[in-house]
């Protein structure tokens, strides 16, 4: 059984060696990939790819309930998640990795709960990422510790005057964070968040030679960061605990609407 998940978006297909596919079925359909089981820094994972194999499945159209389904049928606790990140501030540039401690949602349509009626339930988000795992990766070379990243649709980047409005309130834009984090903490899992910072999204203001994003160079930017990635992500599946000591499991304990 794997108890911690990894759930990898642009550029990162390859994680582990040696591993069982296993294919898994949910009420939800079909998740993005296969799930990979295999073990990293001796500790078993299951690792499944957001996009597909072939990253054929763009952002709006990502099984995330099925995702999210699939990995908690394996056991999965804690997830520990990569993504792609356009910086909307100068202190976050290409290159550099930073831990969600907030995320704001502006997508429209997303099947983002598993509780439809008759069974109602609000669950908190105050703090969306797991603390306890945000805590242990602080300590590990992360360029930023924290941040909010504001998720859009796409799969369209932004506009100027989009881009600026958002950077009033986050430091990062992605496509994907949401709803994974809130559909992993209805399921009572532990997510991490990390963000691989690609570029400056609509360029950076008041910095004419910074130029709007393009997907070749968030491909290329990825890639030549991916090794560090990869081996922080190792260290911390090493590190996490078995017993969990954060409240993220206990998500539904008086969440529920009692008629």
């Amino acid at each position: 059984m794997a108890r911690i998940g990894i759930i990898g978006g642009s550029g990162f297909y390859s994680l582990l060696s040696d591993a069982e596919q296993v294919e898994v079925e949910t009420e939800y359909g079909r998740p993005s990939s296969e799930v990979s089981i295999g073990s990293i820094s001796g500790i078993e994972v299951a690792f499944l790819a957001r996009h597909g194999l072939k990253h054929t499945l763009p952002p709006h159209k990502v099984p995330c309930k099925a995702n999210i389904e699939a990995l908690a049928q394996l056991g999965v606790e804690r997830i520990i998640s990569t993504s792609a990140v356009g910086s909307l501030k100068a202190s976050y540039k290409p290159g550099e990795l930073a831990l969600f401690d907030q995320f704001v949602n502006t997508t429209h349509g997303r099947d983002d709960t598993f509780f439809h009626g008759p069974k109602v339930v609000h669950v908190s988000l105050a703090e969306p990422y797991c603390p306890e795992m945000r805590t242990i990766a602080s300590r590990h070379g992360f360029d930023h510790d924290s941040g909010t990243v504001v998720v859009v649709d796409g799969p369209r980047f932004s506009t100027k005057a989009e881009s600026r409005r958002y950077s009033a309130y986050a430091d990062m834009i992605n496509m994907t964070q949401y709803p994974e984090v809130a559909l992993a903490r209805e399921k009572g899992i532990c997510y991490l968040g990390i963000g691989m910072v690609t570029d400056y999204d609509a360029g950076l203001e008041g910095d004419p030679d910074v130029k709007p994003v393009s997907y070749d160079e968030v491909g290329r930017m990825f890639s030549s960061n991916v090794e560090r990635l990869k081996s922080l992500i190792s260290t911390l599946a090493h590190e996490i605990p078995e017993r969990r000591s954060c409240k993220c499991k206990d998500s539904l304990i008086g969440a529920e609407v009692k008629a």
